[in-house]
């Protein structure tokens, strides 16, 4: 389960250093071989690679005739890598999807339970401010009844 949201930099070539907590579970996860991919919100996926395997079988199985799925064929299947983590625990974030997400030296790094998003820093605090500014906040219907 990775939670929590860390601030980070990404070094000169594209490098991003995996906090020291999550770098063992990833290790013993997927031996640190994950993916990562694009997302319509303009962030980046990272996925262990065993937990993005069903999500991309199942995103092959949308039929390429329909234009919103192969949209999402494309975005996320289309741009997905394989990456590793090295000895030191750092991963190259390519350049492709660095420009994708508008990635530069400062980014944010936040646990989704079995995943993470990778944001720059300025697009991670408008999307924060957008959310606690939001009047018309509703909760979805799959919440109905919840409550903190």
């Amino acid at each position: 389960m990775f939670r929590g949201a860390t601030s980070l930099s990404l070094d000169a070539k594209g490098r991003l250093a995996v906090p020291t907590k999550h770098r063992e579970a990833l290790q013993l996860q997927c031996a640190g071989d994950l993916v990562l991919t694009a997302h319509p919100h303009r962030c980046l996926l990272l996925y262990p690679q065993p937990a993005w395997e069903p999500i991309q079988a199942k995103m092959m199985a949308l039929s390429s005739f329909d234009k919103q799925s192969s949209a999402l064929q494309r975005l996320l299947v289309g741009f997905a890598e394989d990456v590793a983590m090295d000895s030191a625990g750092r991963m190259l974030v390519s350049p492709v999807l660095r420009d994708f997400a508008g990635l530069d030296k400062e980014v944010m790094l936040v646990g989704q339970g079995s995943h993470f998003e990778l944001w720059n820093m300025e697009a991670w605090r408008a999307q924060l401010a957008q959310v606690m500014q939001d009047d018309n906040f509703t909760m979805p219907s799959e919440l109905e009844g919840f409550s903190l």
